[in-house]
């Protein structure tokens, strides 16, 4: 006769829950698999998103773009201290997302994209935390019915597209905002020419 002990319901549940956990988030290689959009130009966009918010380390901007690259909403928030985990950034921006701009639930297709950049301490290359944030934008995308693009980070070196190689020294964690007055800010036309230049005609609206 043998004994043995089965594992108990517990400890089941703790390790089915380490395993959901570690799969949300996405590699660099399922990322470049997943089709993100690439922006046009993603200087003028992050360049955009800095004026606006002037983000400091921890902090997570999430931006909807329209086709042509304007800005429809954006919205910025400090991240929790807390393990990294792909199911909470998700909750979190979905609930920015929601606050700032209406699904687009109702459409065959998207046509609105978000992107999110995220601010944060260490170099270019790929963490765990930015496979979580990019687990949680993909999947915020797809609950709000938009399209999920690109991921970028800022950090002292600058910012970078990450799984495009794109990037770029300026601006990053350490820079001043780009000034621009007011009073000179150009008309509005019926194609404003990306992020940076929304950000100017809704600063010249107030």
């Amino acid at each position: 006769m043998t004994f043995g002990f089965a594992p108990s319901s517990a400890a089941s549940l703790s390790t089915s829950a380490s395993a959901a956990s570690a799969s949300r988030l996405l590699e660099p290689a399922e990322w470049a698999d997943a089709g993100i959009p690439l922006l046009r130009n993603p200087r003028e966009v992050v360049s955009g998103l800095h004026t606006r918010h002037l983000p400091r380390l921890g902090t997570a901007i999430v931006a909807v773009l329209d086709p042509e690259e304007r800005l429809c909403a954006s919205a910025s928030f400090r991240r929790r201290t807390a393990p990294a985990d792909g199911w909470m950034f998700r909750n979190v921006l979905l609930d920015q997302l929601r606050r700032v701009i209406p699904h687009d639930l109702r459409r065959r297709t998207p046509v609105r994209t978000a992107v999110l950049l995220y601010c944060r301490e260490g170099d270019a290359r790929w963490t765990e935390e930015d496979g979580a944030w990019m687990w949680g934008l993909r999947d915020a995308c797809t609950l709000h019915g938009l399209r999920c693009g690109a991921y970028i980070t800022l950090t002292h070196d600058g910012w970078q597209v990450l799984g495009e190689g794109r990037g770029g020294r300026r601006p990053s964690a350490d820079s001043a905002p780009e000034p621009f007055a007011l009073s000179q800010s150009p008309p509005l036309t019926p194609r404003t020419g990306g992020a940076a230049s929304e950000v100017l005609r809704r600063a010249a609206a107030r």
